[in-house]
């Protein structure tokens, strides 16, 4: 036998401690593991740890409804008719129906925002109307100043000729005129609805899915005293109508008034 042979045995020997020492240690470890996984406290597949929650916090847009056409919270846009744009109508004494609008309008996000809800005031040409959406859209003007006649009194009311969601803008239209009507005591002077109106351009500009009408509060001429010396019947007429159609009231009950 050679010298090389007689070296063999021996590194052999050492050979199979050393690998048998490492399997110990790699069984050792993958116990160590297995028990810190199964120990309370340490386990790393968990929601949440110690009342912390780990989740990820979802963003506004995750946090919109399953038609992903207005957000959770109830939002409402209010356009106050002719600001930012034009006077409207003007009256012999310089009254101007975009002052009287924007009054109005202005008390209608008040009692809107005082009831929880997030309002927008909007322009007339406002560039927020392109795609805009939220819960319930509505523009407010005002009629002539000119006496037409005796039956030139009263308010009206109405919806686009076209939306992707009609009954929601007939439920606002039904919700506005019952609580309005009841506020003013104004009576609805639908003969006189007309095409500007139905064909109101904001309703072509906001997202489809906004539920949207357009009022015409009252005449200049006959109805004067009540938009511009109790306006707030008006803003309150109008919030109502738009707090009945978001919280599905029913059309005939009578509300409690605003406070002041």
């Amino acid at each position: 036998m050679t010298k090389e042979n007689n070296q063999n045995p021996k590194k052999e020997k050492n050979g199979g401690f050393f690998y048998q020492l490492k399997i110990i240690l790699g069984v050792a470890f993958v116990f160590a593991t297995l028990f810190a996984m199964w120990t309370p406290g340490v386990t790393t597949h968990v929601n949440s740890w110690d009342g912390i929650n780990l989740e990820p916090v979802p963003t506004k847009q995750e946090l919109k409804n399953d038609n992903n056409s207005s957000p959770l919270k109830p939002s409402v846009g209010i356009v106050a008719g002719h600001w930012g744009n034009d006077p409207g109508a003007v009256c012999s004494d310089g009254l101007k129906e975009a002052e009287v609008n924007l009054n109005i309008a202005t008390l209608v996000q008040k009692y809107l925002a005082e009831e929880g809800f997030e309002v927008d005031l909007l322009r007339e040409f406002d560039e927020n109307l392109s795609g805009y959406q939220a819960t319930a859209l509505v523009s407010i003007h005002a009629d002539s100043c000119d006496f037409i006649n005796d039956l030139a009194t009263g308010f009206k009311v109405a919806q686009a000729m076209a939306n992707n969601r009609p009954e929601k803008s007939a439920r606002l239209t039904a919700c506005i005129r019952n609580r309005y009507s009841e506020a003013t005591g104004l009576s609805l002077h639908s003969t006189s609805v007309t095409e500007d109106m139905t064909s109101y351009h904001a309703f072509s500009e906001i997202d489809e899915n906004t539920p949207a009408v357009i009022i015409e509060t009252g005449f200049l001429n006959l109805d004067r005293e009540l938009l511009t010396q109790t306006p707030e019947l008006s803003a309150q007429g109008i919030a109502a109508g738009i707090i009945c159609f978001i919280r599905n009231e029913s059309i005939t009950s009578t509300q409690e008034p605003f406070s002041q």
